[in-house]
């Protein structure tokens, strides 16, 4: 009876084990889930945001790549945009002569050799047929210098008649050279011109590729010789023309970087890389001329708009955005990266730290990289913010 007994009490404690160890198993899911629930509270992923077309312009939402900004060690500048002596041309009039017509507009592109206007006169027929007359005399003369010169040989003439047949033949030589060079400078062909064909209108070249700044002239206009016709500018080594003044030209030096902006393109800035400074000084005020090649050239350039900048001296340019791109929510600062959809705009919020400001920009340290490429939201982060509070929260306006 006793063996009975101590049988059933063996059993009863393995199965209180067991109920107790089943408790144990249940609760410690439930004590893992109460954490992971109160982890994800206080890091829980921010929801994008969806802006629709009409949303989005409607609020004036500026999309662009980070920007680069100098905070320190600067110095300030201004100028104007500009390109090299080279990528410049004044068109003249090689010949006192009339515009037949004007073939090209202000701000018209062209290409090296494209027709820009056709001038004619009688001095333009003159020069072609006092040509003419040249050649016809150098081919009498040619012979007759040929047949002297074996008379003189043959010691049945004077040398004083053949020199003077020398001398005769080889002026009107350079007399022909020279007005094939005038037909070519007017761009007209001395081999078409020799067989008989007389132009009556000569064309006006463009010298290089470009746009055409200026037009100076007007159909039936008599244009003096050199007097200026067409302006034409090749923009494409446009580049930033700084103004340093004394006091900071000793900070100055090629390689380093600059942030600018044109009047033109506000809230846009720019970056470019000096690449010579100026050895003499511009009076009133007395600066030098620093040159800088655009590295993200945005918008139109032109030659002449005016810019202001920033040489940073210590040649370090930070990530950075405006103000408005960045919100502060629950002590952390966030931008967001935008990204076009069908029908409308989408915007990640992103965590960053931020750091120093300066008229308006403020310094973004990025906590881990952007995709290549990324565009970002330039303003109205706050507007943002609140409607992705709206949307986790399921309100509507």
């Amino acid at each position: 009876m006793k063996k009975i007994k101590l049988i059933n009490m063996k059993y009863f404690v393995i199965a209180g084990l067991i109920l107790f160890s089943l408790s144990s198993c249940n609760q410690q899911p439930v004590a893992e889930t109460e954490n992971e629930s109160q982890e994800n509270e206080t890091t829980g992923e921010m929801t994008p945001v969806t802006l629709t077309d009409q949303q989005f312009s409607a609020l004036s939402v500026k999309v662009d790549s980070m920007a680069k900004y100098a905070f320190k060690d600067v110095v300030v500048v201004n100028g104007y945009l500009n390109v090299p002596p080279q990528n410049k041309a004044s068109v003249t009039a090689i010949i006192g002569s009339n515009v037949a017509s004007i073939n090209v507009f202000e701000g018209d592109k062209v290409n090296k050799g494209h027709v820009l206007a056709y001038l004619k006169h009688p001095n333009l027929l003159d020069v072609q047929t006092e040509y003419i007359n040249a050649v016809n005399q150098l081919e009498f003369m040619e012979k007759e210098f040929q047949r002297q010169k074996k008379l003189y040989e043959e010691q049945v003439s004077s040398g004083k008649v053949y020199q003077k047949t020398q001398a005769d033949y080889f002026m009107l030589k350079g007399n022909v050279l020279n007005l094939e060079a005038k037909l070519k400078l007017l761009h007209l062909d001395p081999s078409k011109i020799k067989r008989g064909t007389i132009y009556e209108k000569v064309p006006v070249l463009s010298p290089i590729e470009g746009y055409i700044e200026k037009v100076e002239i007007r159909t039936g206009q008599y244009v003096e010789p050199q007097m200026p016709m067409f302006e034409v500018v090749n923009n494409d080594r446009i580049h930033a023309d700084l103004m340093v003044f004394e006091k900071d030209v000793y900070k100055v030096k090629t390689g380093q970087k600059v942030v600018f902006n044109v009047e033109s393109i506000p809230g846009e800035p720019m970056t470019a890389t000096i690449f010579a400074v100026g050895k003499t000084f511009e009076q009133n005020p007395k600066a030098v001329h620093v040159h800088a090649n655009i590295n993200n050239k945005r918008g139109v350039l032109i030659p002449g708009m005016y810019i202001t900048g920033r040489i940073a001296t210590n040649n370090q340019l930070v990530d950075a955005l405006p103000e408005e791109a960045v919100v502060i929510e629950d002590g952390r600062s966030y931008i967001f990266t935008a990204e076009k959809e069908n029908e409308g705009w989408s915007f990640i919020p992103v965590e960053v730290i931020a750091g120093q400001k300066e008229d308006g920009w403020i310094e973004i340290r990025l906590l881990s990289p952007l995709t290549p490429g990324a565009k970002l939201a330039w303003n109205g982060a706050y507007y943002l913010l609140s409607e992705m509070k709206k949307s986790e929260t399921g309100e509507e306006d």
